[in-house]
């Protein structure tokens, strides 16, 4: 059936082809429908440089070919539908740096092993005033406000209506919750292979923002908007199945922890590249305010510090909750949705491969016991040291591709700079009188 023939039943008037470039920002055009056949086919112009992509004004057009099977009909505004797209120069040729076909690649290589790869997502935010930087909800004071039913019932009519378009889209959401911050919430649908995942994800993060402010309010995944509370975390479970999807190839009654063999092995891959994830997982300044943060007004950052795995602890980088599957609770909320799973599944992959062993898994509370360096490495402690984590680590490149980890270090090189070139009001504070 043509896109065309798809909005006249479903009485969709328009169509938003969006991509994500690589700093996670999503890019769209609104195409009506009496055009969207052409632009299914042809795909939508765009002038790359306009992007974080690491292209030039005089660089030709990119096209952004979209994936009807990934349509979402807007539930709050039933006649625009949304696809997400692959970037293609007009030569035809697929652009090598767009995350989703980065996604895809990694994918693919999975898939070419015998394996299929199925993820889920945390997706933690602030639901904030509309015009200034603080909590919506000036009644949300509590020290430990985490789970607080009050505060999410209050924000009912916001949460509601999210949960309820995740019911209409089909994703299976299970749970909804205030989260450790206070304005902090969580939702939680079913997981799903990696790309439907990746997908969704984008979706919700728009989602969520749209429908925030139809309320009054702005929703935010920033890592880390208020010095003494808990960040925005963005946990992502996976695990490895058969490629018919059937079996969960993770899964090990016998294991310890119900984790098979395979299963240990890819974690010893992602930790032996885990600074190197870090460029992906925690992609901006402030996300290291979230790793590497003092204590929270709770009492608990929930955020790692060490490379390190253990069973259901979450104060390491990984925690096993649960049989056939793990959580990285490394990323955050500004994590792009496709790098990320694609950067992870990558140093899983090189695990299996080289049939890395993880080691014994910690069973301390690293906040209050941390371990020594030389049994758990730390994590890296700015965004500058995780790029330069990234630059020695061939297996990122090698999965994910040249042109894009190449691209991607350049311009977040360049946002460090940019950064450092800043003069900020702690510096005047502490030595303006130098």
């Amino acid at each position: 059936m043509q896109l065309s023939e798809l909005a006249r039943d479903r009485q969709i008037r328009y169509f938003l082809i969006s991509f994500t470039d690589l700093f996670g920002v999503q890019r769209a055009k609104l195409v009506p429908a009496q055009s969207i056949d052409e632009m299914a086919a042809n795909g939508a112009g765009f002038a790359g440089f306009a992007a974080w992509l690491d292209m030039t004004p005089a660089n030709p057009d990119i096209l952004a070919i979209p994936d009807p099977e990934s349509l979402f009909q807007l539930p709050w505004q039933p006649d625009v539908a949304w696809m997400p797209a692959d970037l293609y120069g007009v030569d035809g040729q697929p652009l090598a740096q767009t995350p989703r076909l980065v996604l895809k690649g990694v994918l693919e290589q999975a898939k070419a092993k015998g394996y299929r790869i199925k993820t889920g997502v945390e997706c933690e935010f602030f639901l904030l005033s509309a015009e200034e930087h603080e909590i919506s909800d000036g009644r949300d004071r509590q020290a430990k406000p985490c789970y607080d039913q009050q505060a999410l019932m209050r924000r009912f009519d916001v949460i509601g209506e999210i949960c309820d378009a995740m019911i209409l889209l089909g994703w299976q959401p299970y749970q909804n919750d205030h989260e450790d911050a206070n304005g902090q919430f969580e939702m939680n649908w079913t997981y799903a292979d990696a790309l439907v995942t990746a997908d969704r994800q984008a979706f919700f993060k728009y989602m969520v923002k749209t429908i925030a402010e139809r309320h009054g309010f702005q929703a935010t995944f920033m890592p880390k908007p208020f010095a003494s509370l808990t960040g925005n975390g963005c946990h992502t479970h996976l695990s490895v199945w058969d490629t018919a999807g059937e079996t969960n190839l993770f899964a090990a009654p016998k294991g310890e922890l119900g984790l098979s063999t395979l299963g240990y092995q890819f974690i010893g891959g992602v930790l032996e590249s885990a600074a190197a994830l870090c460029a992906f997982a925690n992609s901006t300044v402030n996300s290291y305010k979230r790793i590497h943060s003092p204590v929270t007004l709770s009492g608990a950052t929930w955020s790692p510090n060490t490379i390190s795995y253990s069973g259901n602890n979450r104060t390491h980088t990984i925690r096993i909750p649960d049989a056939g599957r793990f959580e990285l609770r490394l990323a955050d909320g500004a994590a792009n949705p496709y790098l990320l799973p694609a950067a992870i599944v990558a140093a899983g992959l090189d695990g299996i491969e080289r049939q890395v062993d993880p080691g014994d898994r910690s069973d301390n509370n690293s906040y209050t016991d941390p371990l020594p360096p030389e049994k758990a490495r730390p994590l890296p402690t700015n965004l500058l040291d995780a790029l330069r984590a990234l630059e020695q680590n061939s297996v990122l490149t090698q999965a994910m591709g040249a042109p894009c980890v190449q691209a991607y270090l350049k311009l977040k090189h360049q946002q460090w700079q940019d950064y450092s070139g800043q003069i900020t009001p702690w510096e005047l504070a502490q030595t303006l009188d130098c």
